[in-house]
């Protein structure tokens, strides 16, 4: 047998040594840009601390508003984000984005506490469609409500979450305000509210939501009015057998960002803060979308009966309540709103 002609199949110990030497090289280069990248290129933190449990819609955004930011940034801005309350409570994080120490949250109408336009966000009976609530937070006066916040509270709204309608249940279906005919029901704590549904023809009172369940299983009251993701996540399905479509509060909540950390950003990174928060919007429609027709679904599978209802009677009920019970300042606006 002669010897093997094929040399190149074996190299000698010099090219071993020069490739094993050259992979070594690449693999410790590569290794030292993917190390050092992130920490080079990171430049600001931002942290965004809101009241809402990690399965919410607001949370995912919030998520996805940190994930596009850093993809616009290269990396050079990330975004901690903070649930449950974890960084505070809303009105802390408002007082923490004031002082510098919280750079973002999601608020709503408690931004009326400084700037009164602020309770636009949530009068009753003001929009009857979410596409007429877009379009008003969308617009000129929605503009308004956000400059005075900007101005007033010192902080930036950059996008909206809608929030779902309140729908009123029941164990028998309502579906005009003179099917109410002193209906004892549970309203949260807020004069408006109260006033409106006495205006409408119940009994209304308010009452802690942790005591609603009891409260209408042994029939102090007969009904209470929340979004659908609420009447699932407390049972009420099992002590009420009607969903009343009274949609009578449609509202929207802000992601907003300090302005004393906006103005640390150069116009390129505010434009990528904007650009994130709009897709982080159209992200979080989607999942409230889908929300909405789960939780529908849900309750119908546990027996409740949804019932249409007579929204432009209850609106025109419901007016001199509202008109009375809002400031000034917004007044003229929401007398607009009914008379649309």
């Amino acid at each position: 047998m002669g010897t093997c002609p094929c040399r190149s199949m074996h190299p000698s110990k010099e090219e071993t040594s020069m490739k094993f030497t050259f992979k070594v090289s690449a693999l410790a280069a590569a290794v030292a840009v993917a190390v050092a990248a992130p920490v080079a290129a990171q430049e600001m933190t931002l942290k965004l601390g809101h009241l809402a449990n990690e399965e919410n819609s607001w949370h995912k955004a919030s998520v996805k508003f940190g994930q596009e930011l850093s993809a616009l940034t290269d990396g050079r801005i990330a975004v901690e984000v903070f649930p449950n309350e974890s960084l505070g409570k809303e009105i802390d994080l408002i007082n923490g984005m004031q002082l510098g120490t919280v750079d973002m949250t999601i608020t709503g109408e408690s931004l009326q506490n400084w700037a009164p336009k602020a309770a636009l966000l949530a009068v009753p009976y003001a929009f009857k469609t979410i596409e007429d609530m877009d379009a008003f937070a969308a617009g000129p006066i929605g503009d308004e409500i956000k400059a005075q916040i900007i101005e007033k509270v010192q902080i930036r709204p950059i996008a909206y979450f809608a929030r779902g309608a309140r729908d009123l249940t029941s164990n028998r279906a309502i579906t005009s305000p003179a099917d109410l005919n002193g209906l004892k029901m549970r309203v949260p704590n807020v004069p408006l509210f109260v006033d409106v549904w006495k205006a409408l023809g119940a009994n209304p009172g308010p009452m802690a939501f942790s005591e609603v369940f009891t409260s209408l299983q042994n029939g102090t009251i007969e009904s209470q009015e929340n979004p659908l993701a609420l009447i699932r996540s407390a049972s009420f399905y099992e002590v009420q057998s009607h969903v009343n479509l009274t949609d009578h509060v449609r509202s929207w909540i802000y992601l907003t960002i300090a302005e004393s950390t906006w103005n640390k950003l150069s116009a390129d990174d505010q434009n990528a803060v904007m650009e994130a928060a709009a897709r982080a919007q159209a992200y979080e429609r989607g999942l409230f979308e889908a929300s909405l027709a789960a939780d529908r679904a849900f309750l119908e599978s546990k027996g409740m009966t949804f019932v249409e209802v007579d929204a432009a009677a209850f609106q025109a009920a419901a007016k001199d309540a509202v008109l009375a019970n809002v400031n000034e300042e917004i007044k003229p606006i929401v007398e607009g709103l009914f008379a649309e």
